[in-house]
């Protein structure tokens, strides 16, 4: 929740900053037609790989397969899209990051990563069968 927080602040003040730096070494106007470039390219894009992933999706369910890494890749194309319609270069580059697919299967692969290994430390039990020894003794005898 903290981390939320801090972001919501932390975001615009970093946004602000860039806008200033980059806007002082290629002026104003150059500034504004590249974010909107940055936009409108971005957007796009997204749209390409929407259209590419729900495809993708629509094959996996004719296979009778669970299209499990398009439902995720399309989540993230959103997103990536709603960080391309922010005015910003930090959050442009955030999006762009997550719209290539190769990026994204990265990304996806270091959150599973991560997940896997706080999955296998909550089981920390062995799993297997048991046998009880005295039935067996009670039944030779």
């Amino acid at each position: 929740m903290n981390s939320i927080l801090l972001s919501i602040f932390l975001i615009p003040i970093v946004e602000i900053y860039l806008l200033i730096k980059i806007g002082s070494q290629i002026g104003a106007i150059t500034t504004i037609l590249l974010i909107f470039t940055t936009a409108i390219v971005g957007i796009y894009y997204a749209k390409y790989e929407g259209l590419n992933t729900l495809r993708s999706g629509f094959i996996q369910l004719s296979k009778n397969e669970a299209p499990t890494y398009e439902i995720l890749s399309g989540a993230a194309i959103a997103f990536a899209s709603l960080l391309l319609i922010i005015p910003g270069f930090a959050t442009d580059i955030f999006g762009f990051l997550i719209i290539f697919p190769i990026t994204r299967k990265f990304i996806f692969a270091s959150f599973a990563k991560r997940f896997s290994q706080r999955e296998n430390k909550k089981n920390n039990f062995i799993d297997g069968d048991f046998e009880d020894i005295e039935d067996d003794d009670e039944r030779k005898l």
